[in-house]
């Protein structure tokens, strides 16, 4: 055969061979398996973090494990008292509820709230926290607990949860949905520059390795805050490693924004079955300005607003006793 045969032969039958044989080494293959970063439960009993918000914080404290890791709950209340979800927000968990939580149940209602993926004791798994990461985490945890529907109530991020929730789940909602300066709406422009950068996938990679990690740590212990909720956000941020990343994810692709389709949803279907929806802001949030409960309205028009003049964004906090009585004037009609 001559050498310019040959060649051709070599051209044409080399493809088809590295072909086959990549098919061959790589399928089938394992799928990789979730790699889950640890909560708040894994610090030693000597962590801050025990004294400030230990795991039995609220009573009625359990876990449920689920494909994305294991989720940290609580029930309080009555058991026959009229079932409510709390939903918490971007970087606190559940103790933003410190003070409304067991005011509602000491009112006979049966309280649900929990610490979302990525923060306090729930597991922080690596992947995406995006809108359905939520809400199918509240779903799985309605079944896990036998409730097959409850009245939802959420706070800033938790707000944009309990809207995409009761769009997506309408027949797991009772009939009453409460949104406390809720996020889910809110422009490029209303975020700072620091938390743009912040949250990008450079400052990720950055902030997740291990010499900035032990940084982190170190001005942690250096530093103490007289704020409990302050000292538990910098424990998270300083010593569980996927903490960081939940939050930096939740910004770029979680529900603090583009869910107007959602909310307009929850308005037309609230409307359809006599559902009602109750909104409470303040007037002095510097994270999702007042005028965002107007917004809201837009999409929800038979909303209600409760106003409360100079409460901040951390409301539930801030402003705990008005915030009760907003929700127990609401939920009790």
């Amino acid at each position: 055969m001559p050498p310019s045969s040959a060649l051709q032969w070599f051209l044409l039958v080399c493809p088809a061979v590295v072909i086959l044989a990549y098919f061959f080494t790589v399928f089938p293959h394992t799928p990789d398996s979730l790699y889950i970063n640890p909560s708040l439960a894994t610090l030693p009993k000597s962590a801050p973090s025990w004294s400030l918000y230990p795991d039995d914080y609220f009573p009625g404290g359990a876990y449920a494990k689920f494909p994305n890791g294991a989720v940290r709950y609580w029930l309080m209340g009555p058991e026959n008292g009229k079932r409510v979800v709390l939903i918490h927000g971007l970087s606190v968990p559940a103790i933003i509820w410190k003070d409304v939580a067991p005011e509602l149940a000491a009112k006979g209602y049966r309280v649900l709230l929990y610490d979302l993926y990525g923060r306090g004791y729930s597991d922080a798994p690596h992947t995406t926290y995006d809108t359905n990461l939520y809400t199918t985490q509240l779903a799985l945890l309605l079944q896990y607990v036998g409730w097959s529907k409850a009245n939802i109530v959420g706070v800033s991020m938790g707000g944009g949860i309990a809207a995409a929730f009761s769009a997506q789940f309408p027949h797991l909602v009772t009939d009453k949905v409460v949104l406390i300066a809720s996020a889910g709406l809110m422009e490029s422009s209303d975020m700072s520059r620091t938390t743009k950068f912040l949250s990008s996938p450079l400052m990720q990679v950055v902030a997740s390795s291990y010499p900035f990690r032990l940084y982190l740590q170190y001005l942690a212990d250096q530093k103490s805050s007289d704020d409990p909720i302050s000292e538990v956000v910098r424990i998270q941020s300083a010593y569980l490693p996927g903490y960081n990343t939940a939050l930096a994810s939740s910004i770029r692709d979680g529900p603090l924004r583009s869910l107007a389709p959602q909310f307009a949803a929850l308005g037309r279907q609230s409307r359809k079955t006599g559902g009602k929806v109750l909104l409470i802001w303040g007037t002095a949030d510097r994270v999702v300005p007042y005028r965002y409960a107007s917004r809201v309205q837009t999409l929800i028009p038979h909303a209600e607003l409760v106003t409360i003049e100079g409460g901040p964004h951390d409301i539930t906090i801030t402003h705990g006793d008005e915030v009760s009585r907003a929700l127990l004037e609401f939920l009790g009609r």
